[in-house]
């Protein structure tokens, strides 16, 4: 399979989902579409420049993070997908899966998005870039995960510090990669999740700031990088990480 764009989906309740398509807007420099959908349930965040990568959706449960990934046969791939491990949930005009270990993701068409958006720049001066997509993987369905997405992707692999992360390389001009990160011991969680990180070089106080004036609040600063909790109750990173080149932290 060739991946020629990636699309995250910030998937929210409905009590919090205006208030959750705010945060994102503002922390991404983007502006919300006219919803669609049988339920006006959709929406893509249109950056200033490049083709969108981001969209939100209205949905029952807790909030959550799924990733679409858009291919050239979305049939041949979905057939591709089950003979590794997936599941099918829906098929229509695109296809929606979970992962062995769980996750959802969706294979959908190309429709010609090549075009990367630019970092942006808060309020406070802050440089930010959603880039990634981490896979949150409980250790007893790490290997599984792993090799679904790995062989599923064709993406390179290579391990980076510390030793529980897995980044597989995208393809150069695709807007998010994917990090695998193996869930500690004492972690209870037992299907595969994700939450998005943002890259920030050396702002990430500014932008914790930034973030903080717009709702969210720190869960934890004691690693390299900061987890955060957005306002709709969405968990995501902020790294230190170079906005423009995706290296370090």
């Amino acid at each position: 399979m060739t991946v020629v764009w990636t699309t995250a989906f910030v998937d929210l309740p409905a009590p919090v989902h205006v208030r959750g398509t705010g945060f994102w807007c503002a922390v991404t420099g983007t502006t919300p579409s006219e919803p669609r959908g049988e339920d006006a349930q959709f929406a893509t965040l249109l950056p200033a420049d490049g083709d969108p990568f981001l969209r939100v959706q209205r949905l029952g449960g807790e909030p959550r993070v799924h990733v679409d990934l858009h291919v050239d046969d979305v049939a041949g791939e979905a057939e591709r997908a089950v003979a590794l491990g997936a599941r099918v949930l829906l098929r229509d005009e695109h296809v929606v899966l979970t992962s062995p270990g769980g996750f959802v993701h969706c294979l959908v068409r190309d429709e010609g998005e090549r075009v990367r958006p630019r970092p942006v720049t808060g309020a406070r001066g802050g440089t930010t870039r959603v880039d990634q997509v981490c896979l949150d993987v409980p250790a007893v369905l790490l290997d599984a995960e792993l090799s679904y997405w790995t062989t599923l992707t064709r993406w390179p692999v290579r391990s980076t510090p510390p030793s529980e992360l897995t980044v597989l390389d995208r393809s150069p001009g695709l807007p998010l990669r994917v990090l695998v990160q193996e869930l500690g011991a004492d972690d209870r969680r037992t299907r595969v999740g994700a939450h998005l990180d943002l890259a920030c070089g050396p702002d990430v106080e500014v932008v914790v700031g930034e973030h903080r004036a717009l709702g969210a609040r720190v869960v934890d600063a004691t690693h390299p990088w900061t987890v955060m909790r957005d306002p709709a109750g969405l968990v995501y990173c902020l790294t230190p990480r170079d906005p423009w080149t995706g290296i370090g932290g």
